[in-house]
């Protein structure tokens, strides 16, 4: 008999009863002068890569304030999705920035506005290739805006992936299972989403797989991968005298607690 079939049972089962989970109840929003801003092609997206979010937030108290960049495509789903956002970022002690109020897609301007009155020491977006058009135009949206800041503008610069893997990410956060169970329940949140595609069942997999990936595409190729259960990859720079630079001279995988997690950020 093969050893692994239970295995693979288990994890088919356990995604079925999922299914029919529900959470609900806000966190206090952590409010800090160190202010970290998500730019976020849709509602969901601060779930799917705010692994590293969620540790700055737990392990060096920084404020955590999602930007969402759109609200979808759907006209009909706008206000809905508004709701749902709502309801993840409270979930998760997260504050919600939103620019406009009629939903509609924030321009380089707006972001402008947004970086000016935050002034936050470091921002996430998505990396260039990240296949999905909003993932890639909210990188270029950012990157605009980040070049029409004034020159004595620095901050530090996360790039995230979800549909399109980086080939060079230089950072492999390492997840514990409360912070998996805590996104995949904000994810949960975004309910007419995942409905259509409960795709928050599949992100503790997704994790599992970043370990495999991040071994090598982190640590170099033909390194052991580290002895991570759940992961998220990233890319580290910094942007300063109007342009990006190099910040890691290699890459970094940083275990829950890791003290060089602040010495980085």
């Amino acid at each position: 008999m093969n050893p692994y079939l239970k295995f693979v049972i288990d994890i088919e089962h356990g995604v079925a009863a999922a299914k029919d989970l529900a959470v609900s109840g806000d966190k206090e929003i952590v409010e800090s002068d160190e202010k970290v801003l998500l730019f976020s092609p849709h509602p969901d997206d601060e779930c799917i890569t705010g692994l590293l979010p969620l540790r700055l937030m737990w392990e060096l108290g920084k404020q955590i304030i999602n930007v969402p960049v759109t609200f979808g495509s759907d006209e009909a789903r706008k206000v809905g999705r508004g709701d749902e956002l709502k309801n993840a970022c409270n979930f998760l002690g997260w504050d919600l920035y939103v620019e406009t109020e009629n939903f509609q897609a924030l321009e380089v301007e707006n972001i402008v506005r947004v970086l000016t009155e935050v002034q936050p020491e470091l921002i996430f977006m998505p990396h260039s290739k990240d296949w999905n058009s909003r993932h890639i135009s909210t990188h270029h949206l950012v990157v605009d805006a980040l070049r029409t800041m004034p020159d004595d503008f620095c901050c530090t610069v996360v790039e995230t992936e979800f549909w399109g893997a980086m080939d060079d990410p230089n950072l492999m956060i390492e997840g514990d299972a409360q912070m998996v169970a805590d996104l995949v329940a904000a994810t949960s949140l975004h309910t007419e989403e995942v409905s259509r595609n409960p795709y928050h069942l599949s992100l503790p997999a997704w994790m599992q797989d970043n370990v495999r990936r991040g071994g090598e595409l982190v640590g170099g190729q033909g390194a052991a991968a580290p002895e991570f259960s759940f992961a998220t990859l990233y890319r580290l720079r910094q942007w300063a005298n109007g342009g990006f630079i190099q910040c890691l001279e290699n890459g970094s995988a940083m275990p829950v607690g890791a003290e060089n997690l602040m010495e980085i950020f």
